[in-house]
C-alpha cells in the first residue's frame, strides 16, 4: 500500500527535505505542499490524503487550527494527521491530540522515525514522540481547567470495554491487548472499533486523550 502524504510547514527547506525522504523511500507518495495551515486544509479537501504532515506555528491559520478543521470534516474521515514540530511544550501536545492528531513528533526525530511514524499512524495506531510521555498528557488532561469536553460516551462501553480502553491509553497496540487479556487479535481488535464508535473517536490517539479525561485512567496509572 502506497501512503498518500501532504506536507505542511512554512518553512520550503523544511518541505524540500521531507519530500526528498519521502519520495526516495517505497511505499510513499507526496501530493502535495503547503506554506499554511489554510492551504493543508485545502490540499486535504482536493486530495484526500491518507496523512497530513502538520507543523504548529504557520503563518494565518496554524497546524492547530487546521487539524481542527481536517478532522472535523466527515470528508477526511480516513486522513490522519502528524504534528510535527520544535516545540517540545505541553500544550502543543495536549491540543494536538484534543484536535484530533493521530501523532505528535519533534522535528529532530531521525529519518528512519518519522518514516515509522508514518507507517503507524497510517494503521490507526497513536504515536508520541519518545520525550512526550502519556503521563505527561495525563498530568495536562487533569487540570480542572483542561476538561472542556463531554466524556458522558465512556458510559456507554461495557466492563470489559472499558478495560480495554484503559490498555489502550496506556500504549498497549491489539496484539498486546490480546495477550495480556488472554483472547484473540480478532477479539481485541473487534473491541478497540466497537469502543471508537461508541465514543466517536475517530482514532486511538483520541481514545487516550477521552480516558484521562472522563478519569478511567489518572496520572501515573497507564504508560
Amino acid at each position: 500500500m502506497t501512503i498518500r502524504v501532504v506536507l505542511a510547514d512554512d518553512q520550503a527547506l523544511v518541505r524540500a527535505g521531507f519530500r526528498v525522504l519521502l519520495e526516495t523511500e517505497d511505499g510513499f507518495e507526496v501530493c502535495g505542499e503547503a506554506g499554511d495551515g489554510a492551504g493543508a486544509v485545502a490540499l486535504a479537501k482536493e486530495h484526500h490524503p491518507d496523512i497530513v504532515v502538520m507543523d504548529v506555528r504557520m503563518p494565518g491559520v496554524d497546524g492547530l487550527e487546521a487539524t481542527r478543521r481536517i478532522t472535523s470534516d466527515p470528508e477526511l474521515v480516513d486522513t490522519k494527521v502528524l504534528v510535527l514540530t520544535t516545540f517540545d511544550v505541553d500544550s502543543y501536545v495536549y491540543e494536538a491530540l484534543r484536535a484530533g492528531a493521530g501523532g505528535f513528533l519533534l522535528k529532530d526525530t531521525e529519518p528512519v522515525d518519522l518514516l515509522r511514524a508514518l507507517r503507524v499512524i497510517a494503521e490507526g495506531e497513536a504515536l508520541l514522540a519518545p520525550t512526550v510521555t502519556r503521563r505527561l498528557i495525563a498530568e495536562f488532561v487533569n487540570r480542572p481547567e483542561n476538561r472542556r469536553v463531554d466524556t458522558s460516551a465512556v458510559r456507554e462501553v461495557t466492563e470489559r470495554e472499558r478495560e480495554v480502553l484503559a490498555l489502550v491509553a496506556g500504549g498497549l497496540s491489539n496484539d498486546e491487548i490480546a495477550a495480556y487479556l488472554v483472547i484473540s487479535k480478532a477479539t481485541a481488535r473487534t473491541h478497540v472499533s466497537r469502543i471508537m464508535t461508541k465514543v466517536g473517536a475517530r482514532d486511538r490517539a483520541q481514545l487516550v486523550v477521552l480516558a484521562y479525561e472522563s478519569g478511567l485512567v489518572s496520572p501515573g496509572s497507564a504508560g
